[in-house]
């Protein structure tokens, strides 16, 4: 049988859809001839223990690898490598699909009028719908239309007791949205979210700490445009430091929003925001030089991974990415936020006004853009006043 000496037992008649499967996903043949008498070993192994493919679960190829391991086999593969071939025979019809943990109807209410109303972001929906599983185990079997702002004030206590004033507001803001949501479905008879006093602290107490322009440059110039990952980091790098996109801006920019006959590209921010940027020279330089080598893929996203399997780039990779390029040109370890607080100060320096730098940034309130105006050195001269008793 193809990719190994020895017949594959139950797992033969699967052996070459698999093989193409991670063929197209950028594996190399020699990978995947490595995979497949992984694949051969498995078979054989369910035909002298008369297990069926339809049987195959983690718990099987589990004790499929302890064998394995008990028997001394070299280069034996973890469970996780070959989730990949559970999700094969899935698509295939051959396993069951994975059943779904019970989701709380209210739960799963509340994740859809955060997604679908909120527009919220994958991991701040985590976030939000966390708090409300620890809200609603404290509640227990009471009716929610019983709540009081007693109730809510003594489990926010409780929740912040021990966390930073950062974590705490973030509690705050997770706890009005979902009382929010119990009062609009009609759950709750009060709007118990203005009840929920703000936490005290100072606001924008820091100086934003922006990367220094020859920094930038270096960085960008330590992207060897020779290797594919160089070029693609080139892509990703300039897209984010000249244009001040957020990471999971970057991560999620498609094919088809560049338009390079009118030299623009679609953002899709925060919030289910679009806007529409300039595709500035170099800008359009670096990801036309990445979209020439772009691994072959069925994906629209402009990002994908270098390495089999080929799939989307996470917004984590952007800083992972800036990290990893910081460390080869030996400057300073910035994450990629650094690079648009850059642009921010670098506009300023240049003569331009927070407005434009609110512009850029694509700030919904000009409040969210007036942190920058620290980093305002020359106009903040004008209005300082001089120190008691110095000379003039």
């Amino acid at each position: 049988m193809a990719g190994t000496r020895r017949r594959p037992g139950r797992m033969g008649p699967f052996i070459e859809s698999y093989r193409a499967e991670l063929l197209g996903r950028g594996h190399t043949p020699l990978t995947v001839r490595g995979l497949l008498q992984h694949v051969g070993a498995l078979g054989r192994w369910m035909t002298a223990n008369h297990v069926e493919p339809a049987d195959l679960d983690v718990a099987v190829l589990e004790a499929f690898l302890e064998h394995r391991r008990a028997a001394g086999r070299g280069g034996v593969r973890t469970t996780r490598s070959m989730l990949s071939l559970l999700g094969h025979l899935r698509d295939l019809g051959v396993v069951p699909p994975e059943t779904p943990a019970p989701v709380d109807p209210l739960l799963g209410e509340y994740r859809a009028w955060l997604v679908d109303d909120r527009g919220l972001a994958p991991m701040t929906v985590l976030r939000y719908e966390n708090l409300a599983v620890r809200f609603l185990d404290r509640v227990g079997e009471r009716p929610l239309g019983s709540l009081t702002g007693r109730d809510v004030s003594a489990f926010l206590l409780a929740e912040t007791a021990r966390v930073s004033v950062g974590s705490a507001k973030g509690r705050v803001a997770e706890m009005r949205s979902l009382l929010r949501f119990l009062f609009v479905t009609g759950r709750t008879g009060h709007a118990l979210a203005e009840s929920v006093p703000p936490v005290a602290g100072w606001h924008d107490t820091g100086v934003p700490r922006g990367a220094k322009a020859p920094d930038v440059a270096r960085l960008l110039a330590a992207c060897d445009p020779a290797t594919l990952t160089g070029v693609r980091d080139l892509a990703l790098l300039t897209l984010v430091a000249r244009l001040g996109l957020r990471s999971v801006e970057a991560a999620r920019l498609e094919l088809d929003d560049i338009d390079w006959r009118a030299g623009e590209f679609t953002v899709r921010g925060k919030a289910r925001r679009v806007d529409r940027l300039p595709l500035v020279t170099d800008v359009g330089e670096a990801l036309a030089g990445w979209l020439q080598q772009r691994p072959a893929t069925m994906s629209r996203r402009v990002f994908v991974t270098t390495k089999a399997p080929i799939t989307d780039i996470r917004p984590a990779l952007v800083s992972e990415t800036l990290r990893r390029v910081c460390l080869r040109c030996g400057v300073e370890v910035i994450g990629a936020h650094r690079l648009r607080h850059g642009l921010a100060t670098h506009i300023l320096q240049r003569g331009g006004s927070l407005v434009e730098v609110g512009q850029v940034l694509r700030h919904r309130d000009l409040a969210t853009t007036a942190i920058y105006a620290k980093v305002d050195i020359d106009n903040l001269r004008r209005l300082a006043q001089p120190w008691p008793g110095a000379p003039a």
